[in-house]
C-alpha cells in the first residue's frame, strides 16, 4: 500500500476535475492552446495524484494537500469553496442552471406563439403550456427534492481536491 499521497492511484473522477481546471486556466488565459493540448494528454495518461499535481503546481490556486488523504474541514483562505452548497447556503448552481434553461426555452416559444398569434390578428391556442408545463413540473419535482428533502447530486460525487 501506497504510504504517501503522491503515490496513490488516481481515478477517473480525479482525472475529470483536473481536465475541467486546466480548461478554466485556458479561459483566463493562463494557458496557450498548445500547452493545454500538452497538459490534458498528461492528465489523462496519469497513474497517481502525484502525476495530477505536477500537471497543476504552475497554475494559480493550487495547494497540494501534502500527506493528508482527507479533504479540509473548512475552506483553505483566499479560495472559493467548491463543496456543493446544501440548502441552507442558497442554490447549487446545477438548479440556477436548469431553471435558467427552462426560462429561455419558455421564453423562446412564448414570443413564437405571440408572433403567430399577432400574424394571424388574434390569440392561437397557446401551445407554449406544452413545453413549460410538463417541464416546469419536473424542475418544481428536483428543486423541491433538493430544498425540502435535502436530495443533493451534487453530494454525492467525489472529486479530487487540491485545496
Amino acid at each position: 500500500m501506497a504510504d504517501r499521497r503522491e503515490d496513490l492511484r488516481a481515478a477517473d473522477v480525479d482525472r475529470q476535475f483536473v481536465a475541467e481546471r486546466l480548461k478554466a486556466a485556458l479561459d483566463e488565459g493562463r494557458l496557450s492552446l498548445g500547452e493545454y493540448d500538452d497538459r490534458l494528454k498528461e492528465t489523462y495518461a496519469a497513474r497517481t495524484y502525484g502525476d495530477l499535481d505536477g500537471i497543476l503546481k504552475d497554475l494559480p490556486g493550487f495547494h497540494p494537500m501534502g500527506g493528508s488523504q482527507l479533504e479540509p474541514s473548512e475552506p483553505v483562505a483566499d479560495e472559493p469553496d467548491e463543496r456543493p452548497r446544501r440548502s441552507g447556503d442558497g442554490n447549487p448552481k446545477w438548479l440556477i442552471g436548469i431553471w435558467s434553461a427552462w426560462l429561455v426555452a419558455v421564453s423562446v416559444n412564448v414570443v413564437i406563439w405571440a408572433l403567430v398569434s399577432l400574424s394571424a390578428g388574434e390569440p392561437v391556442y397557446f401551445w407554449p403550456m406544452w413545453v413549460a408545463g410538463p417541464w416546469g413540473a419536473v424542475l418544481l419535482a428536483s428543486t423541491f427534492s433538493v430544498k425540502a428533502l435535502g436530495q443533493n447530486p451534487e453530494s454525492n460525487q467525489r472529486r479530487y481536491r487540491d485545496s
